[in-house]
C-alpha cells in the first residue's frame, strides 16, 4: 500500500458555458473560483473571480466547480464529482483547516504535515479503534494502511507486503514511517531482544542514521538524503520475530558539494561542535574553515544545537552497540573527510602533474594520512597519481592539478559512503534480523525531492530514482501506498 504526501489528476471533460462555476489559476493562491460572465470567440472565457478581479483565460485552462461539495469536504477524493487539481487541493485545505490531515483517494492515503505534534490520534485507544476495521470504515488514518497490510499478510498465507511512503522533502514521511512502525508492532506483539522491543530498536538507531543521513536542504532542515527500507519481520502465527534496514542511493555528491543555503550532512557540524579536547585531536575548527562545509553561508541551524546533538549522538550510539572505540574510528573517518577536501593541489615539475599546493594543503594531507593511520606518501601519490594495471605491467601516471581535486572528491565520498554502510550493517546486527521469517512488511521511506522552477541535476536523478524505486516495489510485492 503507498501513502502519497502529493496527487495531481486531470481535469474531466465539461461543457463551459456562461454562468458555470469554475476555478481558473492564480498567480497568488494557486487556484481561485469564479463564474463565467462570457465566452469570447469560442475559446477563452471572462470570469468574475470570487476576489472581484475579472480574469480571461483558455477554456482548456479551466476547471469546473462542484458547487455541492460538502462544507466540510469528503474524506474519500474518489466521491468528489470533478477529480481534477483544484478540486482535490481544495478538498484537501477544506479538511485541513478542519485539522483533518489525512484523505484517501481510494486505498491511497493523503497525508498533509500539521506541522506539530498531535499525541490524541496516535495513542494506544486510537490503535484498537483501528484494528480489524474494514479499510475506509473509520476516518482516514496512517493505521488503516498498516492494518489492510498486515491482515493482508495473515490473510493469504504470509504472503509479504509493502508500504511506500513518498513526497517531498519536509512533508513528514520519516514521522510517518514511525507510526506505522508503532502501530505494526501493537499488532504483531514485540519482539524483545536484550531488553528492547524490535520496534524500540529500530527507532533508537534513528539518530545515528539521521547524523550521517540527514541533512538541511532548501525547505527542510532535517531531510533523509537517502531511501530506507525497514523490514518487519514475522514469524508464522502473525507475531513480530525480527527487522532490518536497508539503505538505497545515499547522496554521494552532497560530501564535497553543497549549495547555498543548504548544509553538508550533519554529523560534519555536529563533530565541528564537540567538545574542545576531540576537537584538538581530530585537529578541528570552524567549519566555515572547510572546503567541503563552505560553499555554504548556511553553519548553524535554529533552534538546534549541534553541541548537544553530538552528545545525543554518541549516546545513541552506546544504545544500539557501537562500543566506544568504533566510535572513536567513525569520528576520526569523518574529521578526516573534512581535512580531505582541504588538501588544495598545484602544478608540479613534471607535465602535468600536481602536487600539494601549500603548507596548509601539506598539514590536511599529513593529518588526512594520521586520522586514516596510512603512510603520507602514499596517499599524497594516491591523489595525485593514477595507477593503470595490465596484463603486462603497472603504469603510473601523473594527474594535472584539477585531476588531482576530482580523485581527491572521489575518495573523500567513497569513504563517507563505505562509513554509512558500515553503520547501517552494525544497526542491523543490534536490532537482530530473523533468518527464518515467515513474512514480512516493508515500510519504504523514499527520501524527499524538491521541486523548482529551475532543478538541478543532482534534483532530477533524485526524482527520476524515485520514480525508478516505485516501479521496483509495485513489481515485487502487494502495497500500500502513503503519499505525505
Amino acid at each position: 500500500m503507498m501513502i502519497h504526501l502529493h496527487a495531481y489528476m486531470q481535469g474531466t471533460p465539461v461543457n463551459i458555458i456562461a454562468g458555470s462555476h469554475v476555478w481558473v489559476q492564480d498567480p497568488q493562491v494557486c487556484w481561485i473560483d469564479g463564474q463565467v460572465s462570457k465566452i469570447i470567440k469560442g475559446n477563452d472565457a471572462e470570469i468574475e473571480a470570487t476576489n472581484g478581479n475579472k480574469v480571461v483565460a483558455k477554456l482548456s485552462n479551466i476547471y469546473p466547480k462542484d458547487t455541492e461539495a460538502p462544507p466540510g469536504g469528503v474524506d474519500d477524493m474518489t466521491k468528489l464529482s470533478y477529480l481534477h487539481e483544484p478540486g482535490v487541493l481544495q478538498n484537501l485545505k477544506t479538511r485541513y483547516e478542519l485539522n483533518e490531515i489525512y484523505t484517501y483517494t481510494g486505498n491511497i492515503l493523503i497525508a498533509i504535515n500539521p506541522f506539530q505534534r498531535l499525541p490524541h490520534i496516535y495513542d494506544l485507544h486510537m490503535m484498537q479503534q483501528y484494528k480489524g476495521a474494514p479499510f475506509g470504515e473509520l476516518s482516514p488514518h496512517v493505521f488503516a494502511v498498516a492494518d489492510v497490510a498486515y491482515r493482508a499478510m495473515i490473510n493469504h498465507d504470509g504472503k509479504s507486503n509493502s508500504i511506500l511512503v513518498s513526497g517531498e522533502s519536509g512533508a513528514g514521511k520519516t514521522e510517518t514511517t514511525k507510526m506505522l512502525m508503532r502501530y505494526l508492532a501493537f499488532l504483531g506483539g514485540r519482539a524483545v531482544t536484550e531488553g528492547r522491543t524490535v520496534e524500540q530498536q529500530v527507532l533508537e538507531s534513528n539518530p545515528v542514521l539521521e547524523a550521517f543521513g540527514n541533512a538541511k536542504t532548501v525547505r527542510n532542515n532535517n531531510s533523509s538524503r537517502f531511501g530506507k527500507f525497514v523490514e518487519i519481520q514475522f514469524d508464522k502465527s502473525g507475531r513480530i520475530s525480527g527487522a532490518a534496514i536497508r539503505t538505497y542511493l545515499l547522496e554521494r555528491s552532497r560530501v564535497c558539494q553543497i549549495n547555498d543555503p543548504e548544509r553538508n550532512y550533519h554529523c560534519f557540524y555536529l563533530l565541528c561542535a564537540a567538545p574542545q579536547e576531540e576537537i584538538e585531536k581530530y585537529k578541528l575548527g570552524n567549519p566555515k574553515t572547510f572546503h567541503y562545509l563552505n560553499q555554504s553561508k548556511c553553519y548553524e541551524l535554529d533552534d538546534i544545537n549541534d553541541s548537544r546533538e553530538y552528545l545525543a549522538t554518541r549516546r545513541a550510539m552506546d544504545i544500539v552497540g557501537i562500543s566506544q572505540n568504533e566510535q572513536e574510528a567513525i569520528f576520526r573517518v569523518v574529521a578526516a573527510i573534512l581535512h580531505i577536501g582541504n588538501i588544495d593541489f598545484a602544478k608540479g615539475r613534471e607535465v602535468d602533474s600536481s602536487v600539494p599546493k601549500d603548507d596548509k594543503a601539506k598539514f590536511h594531507l599529513k593529518t588526512t594520512s594520521e586520522l586514516l593511520m596510512c603512510d603520507v606518501r602514499a596517499l599524497e601519490d594516491a591523489l595525485c597519481k593514477r595507477v593503470m594495471i595490465t596484463p603486462e605491467e603497472v603504469i603510473k601516471r601523473s594527474l594535472d592539478p584539477q585531476s588531482a581535486a576530482i580523485s581527491r572528491d572521489g575518495l573523500a565520498k567513497t569513504i563517507y559512503c563505505r562509513l554509512f554502510d558500515w553503520l547501517v550493517n552494525k544497526i542491523n546486527s543490534s536490532i537482530g534480523q530473523d533468518s527464518n521469517s515467515k513474512s514480512l512488511i516493508g515500510v519504504l521511506d523514499i527520501y524527499g525531492f524538491e521541486s523548482f522552477k529551475s532543478n538541478s541535476f543532482e534534483q532530477f536523478c533524485i526524482n527520476f530514482t524515485n520514480e525508478k524505486l516505485q516501479q521496483h516495489f509495485n513489481q515485487a510485492t502487494s502495497k500500500t501506498m502513503i503519499s505525505t
